[in-house]
């Protein structure tokens, strides 16, 4: 007898083929697109982080770090979005002020810098002294941070409530991110007489990248690519939103003092020294240390450090005397 099976053995045979094509197809493409979703997660992760970095709370003051007088201050960012806080050191009789301006992941007091003793020697050269939180390190009202878009807003603020207070010779003195938020800030004002600008970082993709690497050993493209989209839609700041290229371009109408480590790990030290490199007037300067690293240059040169910095100072009175 005749198999009457056999005709349709192919046709099932090849359907069932179909079924396992198709099936490990879907796989294949589940498998993609999981580890898509991991990757854009990841750099999600890390937009979040560094917009929401963890700031350790006040741990002291100036009276009784140093024993030096103080007021609790409250000021407004000067685009009205935030009330600001910080303290204000007067000197009896001074028309001087300096304002510190701190960098990312601190507060007003930046230990490792250690911001009290540069706040006691600013006060021993006859100069008020403005500290305060930017908003990503406030306690009461935290803001996200954005690389300098609103910082500098915040920094204009405590610079408008030292000239408020009879500054007529206002001096930022910034760290790290605080550094390229006062060159943010340097390019709509003109109340500044002076810079002093240690471990200058600012945000720029390069930068970005660079900080990056350092903990996760992620392609360069596309992963600046994702994390471009990602800001915006995770603390309303683009990169583009930045004026990095504007800010190196930059010749600042007043003498600043640029201070950087040749290791620094996250702010590369030709940044320093091309933004250096543009400054023509007279009284600029850089110093750019062999072997320091991010923000401790006074720690691993203090007499070096003041001794620079006050020749600067110097200089700054003589800029205004001309």
């Amino acid at each position: 007898m005749p198999d009457e099976r056999k005709p349709n053995a192919a046709p099932k045979l090849s359907l069932r083929m179909i079924r396992v094509k198709h099936i490990i197809v879907a796989l294949l493409l589940s498998v993609f697109f999981f580890f898509v979703f991991c990757f854009i997660a990841l750099h999600g992760y890390i937009a979040w982080v560094l917009s929401n970095p963890t700031v350790a709370p006040l741990y002291s003051n100036p009276s009784l770090a140093k024993g030096l007088d103080y007021e609790d201050i409250t000021f407004p960012a000067l685009d009205g979005s935030r009330m600001m806080q910080g303290w204000y050191i007067p000197s009896k009789g001074s028309s001087k002020t300096i304002v510190f301006s701190h960098g990312y992941g601190a507060n007003r007091e930046e230990a490792w810098v250690p911001m009290y003793d540069l706040a006691h020697y600013a006060h021993s050269l006859n100069f008020n002294v403005v500290m305060f939180d930017y908003g990503f390190a406030s306690k009461t009202n935290k803001d996200i941070a954005t690389g300098g878009k609103k910082e500098s807003q915040q920094l204009l603020g405590a610079i408008r409530y030292a000239k408020e207070h009879g500054a007529k010779e206002i001096v930022v003195w910034g760290f790290s991110m605080g550094a390229g938020t006062a060159l943010q800030a340097g390019l709509v004002t003109k109340d500044v007489d002076a810079m002093i600008l240690d471990s200058t970082f600012l945000l720029e993709p390069d930068t970005l990248y660079h900080n990056i690497k350092q903990n996760i050993d992620l392609p360069r493209q596309p992963s600046l690519e994702i994390m471009e989209l990602l800001f915006p839609v995770l603390n309303g700041t683009g990169l583009n939103q930045i004026p990095y290229t504007k800010v190196k371009a930059e010749d600042y109408p007043f003498p600043t003092l640029f201070l950087h480590g040749t290791n620094d790990d996250k702010a590369p030290y030709p940044i320093a020294e091309e933004l250096a490199a543009n400054q023509s007037n007279p009284y600029s300067d850089s110093w750019i240390v062999k072997g320091s690293h991010h923000e401790l240059l006074f720690r691993e040169h203090p007499r070096e450090y003041l001794r620079r910095v006050s020749a600067f100072l110097g200089n700054v009175q003589l800029a205004k005397a001309r």
